[in-house]
C-alpha cells in the first residue's frame, strides 16, 4: 500500500503487505484502513487465497495488526457504513462478515450467506441495513440485510458476471455492469428487478456514481470509459484511454477522477474537460485508491 503526492506524483512511502491485497476502505474520520488479503492475482485464479484483514494506520504508515478471518477465505469485497461497522466479503465462501468494532475485534461477529455463488463485491446502503452482493459465477445479485439473522437473500439476475455496482443518491436504484452480457442494467432496490438494461461497450468491469446525472464505466476489453446518463443508461461520451481501467475513485472537490490502470498508472481525469490531464507512476498492478487530504 503506497501514499502519493497528487501534485507530483511522488511516492512518498510504502507499507508491505501479503501478496495480492486488492481491495482497502477507511474509517470516517480517515485515521485507519482495512485491506481484504484476497490472496490470488484475479477472480480467475484459483487458490484458496488469503483469509485476513490487514489494519493500516494511515498516519503513520504502518501495519498495525492482521485479523485473522479463517476459515472465511478470498477476502475482497469491503466496506464501511456510517457508524465505521466493518463489512467485509468471502468470495470462496460465499458470506458477508461483520466487524461492529473494527479497532479492536478479533474476529466478526456476525456472519450472513450472500444467496449467491463467487461473490466478489457488494454494494452497501448508508445505514448498514441492506447489502446488495455481485455473485460471478451464478450471475445473480442478491439483497440481504446482515443485521437481519432470519433474513432470506432475494435474487435478481441482472446479466452475465455482473461485477461492477454503484447505488443511486436515494439508494432506490442499483446500477450494475454484466461483464460478460457486455450490458448495463438498472435495479430497483425495493422489488429486486431490472427497470433498464441498456449495451454497453466492451467487458464493463465496474461502474461509478459521480452524480445524480453521470455514472463512470470502466470498459477493460475496450480500453476506455464510458460516461452514462443514469436516467436512460445511454453513453454520454466516450474516452479512449492508453492502458486498461481497473478502478476509480473521486476528488469531487477538484472534480477530479483517479483511474488506475494496467500499466503501471493512475491516470487523472478531468471531469469536467473530460481529459485526461496527468499521471502518477506507481508500482506494480494498482487497484483501489483514495484521496486523503494533510492535516494542515
Amino acid at each position: 500500500m503506497s501514499w502519493y503526492e497528487i501534485e507530483s506524483g511522488k511516492r512518498l512511502h510504502s507499507v508491505a503487505l501479503p501478496s495480492y491485497p486488492h481491495e482497502f476502505v477507511t474509517d470516517r474520520a480517515n485515521r485507519n484502513a482495512w485491506v481484504g488479503h484476497y490472496g490470488v492475482e484475479t477472480s480467475g485464479h484459483t487458490g484458496p487465497g488469503g483469509h485476513s484483514l490487514l489494519q493500516i494506520d494511515i498516519e503513520a504508515g504502518s501495519l498495525t495488526r492482521t485479523i485473522d478471518l479463517a476459515p472465511y477465505n478470498r477476502i475482497h469485497g469491503l466496506q464501511m457504513d456510517e457508524r465505521d461497522r466493518l463489512y467485509a466479503l468471502s468470495e470462496e465462501k460465499a458470506t458477508l462478515l461483520v466487524l461492529d468494532r473494527p479497532l479492536t475485534d478479533e474476529a466478526p461477529r456476525r456472519a450472513v450467506p450472500s444467496g449467491g455463488i463467487k461473490s466478489h463485491l457488494f454494494a452497501l446502503t448508508k445505514d448498514g441495513a441492506t447489502a446488495y452482493c455481485m455473485n460471478l459465477l451464478s450471475h445473480t445479485v442478491t439483497k440481504v440485510k446482515p443485521w437481519d439473522p432470519l433474513a432470506v437473500p432475494v435474487a435478481c439476475h441482472p446479466g452475465d458476471k455482473p461485477e461492477g455496482y454503484c447505488l443511486s443518491g436515494d439508494e432506490r436504484t442499483l446500477f450494475v455492469s454484466n461483464r460478460w452480457s457486455q450490458t448495463l442494467t438498472a435495479i430497483d432496490t425495493e422489488a429486486m428487478q431490472v427497470r433498464q438494461r441498456s449495451a454497453s461497450r466492451d467487458d464493463p468491469t465496474r461502474i461509478y456514481r459521480w452524480d445524480d446525472e453521470m455514472l463512470i464505466v470502466t470498459n477493460y476489453g475496450e480500453r476506455s470509459l464510458s460516461l452514462v446518463d443514469p436516467a436512460t443508461l445511454a453513453e454520454i461520451d466516450h474516452i479512449p484511454m492508453p492502458a486498461r481501467a481497473i478502478a476509480l475513485s473521486f476528488d469531487r472537490e477538484r472534480g477530479l477522477a483517479f483511474v488506475s490502470q494496467d500499466d503501471d498508472r493512475v491516470g487523472i481525469f478531468d471531469v469536467r474537460t473530460r481529459r485526461f490531464e496527468s499521471y502518477i507512476a506507481t508500482q506494480r498492478e494498482p487497484d483501489v485508491s483514495k484521496v486523503i487530504r494533510s492535516a494542515e
